[in-house]
């Protein structure tokens, strides 16, 4: 994907964001794109989200997997714990088994 596609989807959450904070879906996507480029300010949308949206189950997999790469192993810990907590008290068992998984796999390495 060029750099200018990523700034022009970048620049659309910004801006979606400014109309409404607490739009989810575009903190979320805003989240992912800064993962790589500005893990500092993803991590405040992925925190938000945490905090503010505590039902919105996709941030916890892509939140504990962040965390993971910034070797935050136990704060990774945590919120994929929660993240089976969430999608289980939904009946999401597919999101709950995912998050699981990455558990399971988290806890075998430490």
């Amino acid at each position: 994907m060029s750099p200018k596609t990523e700034n022009n989807r970048r620049e659309f959450l910004e801006e979606a964001l400014r109309q409404n904070p607490d739009n989810t879906f575009a903190r979320y996507g805003l989240a992912m794109e800064l993962a790589k480029t500005d893990p500092e300010t993803a991590w405040t949308h992925f925190e938000y989200l945490l905090t503010h949206h505590r039902d919105y189950s996709a941030t916890y997999y892509q939140a504990g997997m962040f965390l993971l790469s910034q070797g935050r192993r136990d704060d990774a810990r945590k919120v994929l714990a929660a993240g089976v907590d969430v999608t289980g008290r939904q009946g999401k068992q597919h999101a709950q088994h995912e998050l699981q998984a990455a558990l399971d796999d988290l806890e075998s390495s430490m």
